[in-house]
């Protein structure tokens, strides 16, 4: 366990893939205050820890007690994704988190990728 302090408050944090996803939880977010986390890791292993993960958010951002609006910015299609973003909207928009969702591609050279732009 990690000694008690303060939270530390960033812009921008990448929530880990494959088997580093399983330390993401409830404690990680109430320590970890972002304005935006990247969900990224499109692979078997974060599928299967993804919904914790996601519900781990919800349930320490109702415990920040402050008005921080939070975005959630998954760089890949996942069907545990999308049913989670359903089941909880009501409960997102409560606590001021967004789930950004992209159909734009960009292309660079002779290659075509998903993309998403996030101003600060």
């Amino acid at each position: 366990a990690a000694p008690p302090g303060p939270p530390v408050y960033v812009d921008l944090a990448y929530l880990p893939g494959s088997w580093s996803a399983r330390t993401v939880d409830e404690e990680f977010f109430r320590r970890v205050r972002s304005l935006c986390y990247v969900v990224s890791g499109d692979d078997h292993l974060k599928e299967g820890v993804l919904r914790s993960l996601l519900d781990a958010l919800l349930a320490a951002k109702h415990q920040w007690g402050t008005d921080i609006q939070v975005t959630l910015i998954p760089t890949f299609d996942s069907l545990v994704m999308h049913e989670w973003y359903q089941e909880t909207h009501d409960r997102q928009q409560e606590l001021g988190i967004t789930v950004l969702g992209s159909n734009s591609t960009v292309a660079m050279q002779d290659e075509t990728f998903p993309a998403c732009k996030v101003e600060f």
